[in-house]
């Protein structure tokens, strides 16, 4: 009988230090996450460096890391999700403490950003958003604001009921679905859509794209195009058609600048990416120095147009400018 009594004590023992041992794990799991402070580099996840949106952006960030001295990693995902997945992966093992993350994709990236989060890593999404998880700081364009200012403008140029076509961005990517959200937002209630559809933010596409919407829609009057690289594509494409048509982007990148001083192109939003990718890096600062960020950072839109092309370059430096230290502010 004693026996078995001391089995029984011996078991009950050997359960009470499992437990124990269960819960202390789970505390420091936990207050692991909440303590881990990374090795003060900051990471930068962009989606392509093929297009030139992108590529001032990673310029605008570099220049504000090297500014302010710290170590910026930048991982190009040339489009790709399942890269970009791998890329954000390989950045979180080598303990940065903040990710900066363009997504190709807003849902596919959001498990690789839970796990970076679930670690104890600042997350901040640069031009377009995370899905589904909580980050510490977006910053952002008013997408939705500037197609809608850019489809009003065809408008205003056409009068209602005027025959549109959209080429869209890249599926998933949240700047692609807000611009078409803008869009829609005015075209559906005040213009006829006569087709829609992808070419990926891509230049080729576009024009290819842009050819067969003219094949099957010959009297298209418009075209809304959710970046300038796929306005680009469809100015070619109308060219060789020979046709008349408004073509509206959106960026204002050297490129489309250019393509509406010479007639081309009609119109562009004004972005500023340099801007998104050095408030980026100044918000991770903040973040590695234990400082408070708001959730959501907008970056001003415009609308460019040949009135205005010649100035949209130009630096201001007003009351209200936003801009680092050099005060490097676009119109």
């Amino acid at each position: 009988m004693k026996k078995i009594f001391a089995l029984f004590l011996s078991m009950l023992t050997l359960l009470c230090f499992s437990g124990c041992s269960l819960i202390t794990i789970d505390g420091e799991d936990n207050g692991g996450a909440a303590n881990y402070k990374g090795n003060g580099n900051i990471g930068l996840s962009v989606s392509t460096q093929n297009n030139p949106f992108f590529v001032t952006l990673v310029e605008g960030a570099e220049a504000a890391a090297e500014k302010a001295g710290v170590q910026l990693i930048v991982v190009d995902a040339g489009d790709d999700a399942s890269k970009q997945v791998s890329d954000i992966e390989d950045l979180v093992s080598k303990n940065i403490s903040v990710l900066i993350v363009n997504p190709v994709d807003s849902d596919t990236v959001s498990g690789v950003v839970q796990t970076a989060v679930n670690k104890g890593v600042k997350v901040i999404s640069a031009d377009r958003v995370v899905n589904g998880v909580e980050i510490d700081c977006q910053i952002a364009s008013d997408n939705i604001l500037g197609a809608e200012l850019a489809t009003q403008y065809i408008v205003d140029q056409l009068g209602e009921g005027a025959k549109v076509a959209e080429l869209q961005g890249t599926n998933g990517a949240s700047a692609a679905i807000d611009r078409g959200t803008g869009f829609h937002n005015i075209a559906d209630a005040k213009l006829k859509v006569v087709a829609s559809q992808t070419a990926n933010f891509d230049r080729t596409e576009g024009m290819n794209v842009m050819e067969n919407m003219l094949q099957a829609n010959g009297d298209i009057q418009a075209v809304f195009a959710a970046n300038d690289e796929m306005a680009l594509g469809a100015v070619k494409a109308i060219a060789g058609a020979k046709k008349d048509i408004i073509v509206v982007g959106f960026d204002a990148t050297d490129d489309a600048i250019a393509s509406i001083k010479s007639g081309e192109m009609d119109a562009t939003i004004a972005q500023q990416p340099d801007l998104i990718g050095s408030t980026a890096i100044d918000t991770a600062i903040k973040l590695i120095n234990g400082q408070s960020v708001p959730k959501s950072i907008p970056v001003e839109v415009t609308l460019v147009t040949v009135d205005n092309a010649d100035g949209s370059g130009e630096d201001t430096c007003g009351t209200e400018c936003t801009c680092p230290d050099d005060c490097a502010c676009r119109k």
